[in-house]
């Protein structure tokens, strides 16, 4: 039975993860500090639907303590390091908070990994930002959104150009994972995600936005969009990012040392003003918005390139981004009086 930690296990992608570990009778240390809101939430929500109870244990701790960490690491067969500052914005208004996080608390985990008697495999969810804003390719504008005038999706090839301490904290922890597998032989898997979504995503205006999106239309609440609503990103179940996960596991051998972009791919992508008339017809409401100026770092477009993980993994995104999006709207209306309660 595989021995699992996941730190951030009471996030949004931790908490799906973990009841789908729990499932398949692994057992499962849930590691959080409880900061973002929803996530006391997420975590009820685990304990109640877990099936097997003795296979779960839960630590309230911070991946800023060594010595916490280093005691969560010690038993570990596989760490799933989910545990994050996820905002862009946030990194702005607090840059050394950022730092401390995303890449300390990244540190400790592989330093704590490194020390153990064993090593145990390091699954890291890194972002797509560590390309930066992608200011040299050339875009185009059509009706709804923009385009690539030459290349339609972004490949593991493609230029590091960490923008924004979001994407300098991320893109910093992302390199030093990979290197310790080449320096100390710590099987680590890097995924450069795109825009993950689904049940028990608690979006706000700084981060998760389809999540952000339903939540707002479905409780009238407002909407801002920064830029022109144009800008396009691929979006990815958090179930179709949780098998691409186990298989990376399962066929560590191939992938340990490796990085990969992930995400829906050009077939399952939304621009923001898109997106919004998906809901406008799924609620069947007019639903308001209001523009501001763009904010520093974003990209006009984003979309995996997911050819490495077809080829590796034999993995590609199976949930249509508009049934998934449906559902993530049903999940909001059937749990709106959370959202209320977060408000």
């Amino acid at each position: 039975m595989n021995k699992v930690l996941i730190t951030g296990g009471a996030g949004f992608i931790g908490s799906n993860l973990a009841l789908s570990l729990l499932k398949q009778n692994w057992q499962v240390v849930i590691f959080d500090n409880l900061s973002r809101k929803g996530s006391k939430q997420n975590l009820e929500w685990v304990k109640k639907i877990n099936p097997n109870r003795k296979n779960l244990k839960i630590q309230i701790n911070d991946i800023r303590d060594v010595q916490t960490i280093d005691k969560a690491v010690k038993n570990a067969e596989v760490i799933f390091h989910l545990a994050a500052q996820v905002a862009v914005t946030t990194s702005f208004l607090n840059p050394r908070e950022d730092f401390e996080i995303n890449l300390g608390g990244t540190f400790n985990i592989l330093e704590a990994a490194r020390k153990s008697q064993h090593k145990p495999t390091i699954v890291f969810a890194s972002t797509n930002k560590v390309y930066g804003n992608l200011e040299n390719l050339k875009v185009k504008k059509v009706k709804n959104r923009y385009l690539f005038e030459d290349k339609k999706v972004i490949s593991e090839t493609y230029p590091l150009d960490f923008h924004s301490p979001y994407g300098c904290s991320n893109g910093a922890a992302d390199q030093y994972v990979r290197d310790y597998f080449r320096m100390y032989q710590i099987p680590t898997v890097v995924f450069r995600q795109s825009c993950i979504y689904g049940p028990r995503q608690m979006g706000v205006e700084d981060q998760g936005w389809t999540a952000h999106f339903a939540i707002a239309s479905i409780l009238g609440k407002p909407i801002t969009i920064f830029g022109e609503g144009k800008q396009v990103r691929d979006l990815l179940h958090v179930d179709d990012l949780i098998e691409a996960y186990l298989k990376s596991i399962t066929l560590i051998n191939k992938t340990r040392g490796e990085v990969f972009n992930i995400g829906g791919g050009e077939k399952h992508s939304f621009s923001l003003l898109e997106y919004i008339q998906f809901l406008e017809k799924l609620l069947n409401k007019k639903i308001k918005f209001k523009l501001a100026p763009v904010r520093p770092g974003d990209q006009k477009i984003y979309i995996s390139d997911n050819t490495k993980l077809k080829k590796i993994l034999d993995w590609q995104p199976k949930t249509c981004h508009k049934d998934g999006l449906k559902s993530l709207a049903i999940w909001v209306k059937d749990n709106r009086d959370i959202f209320r309660s977060l408000s």
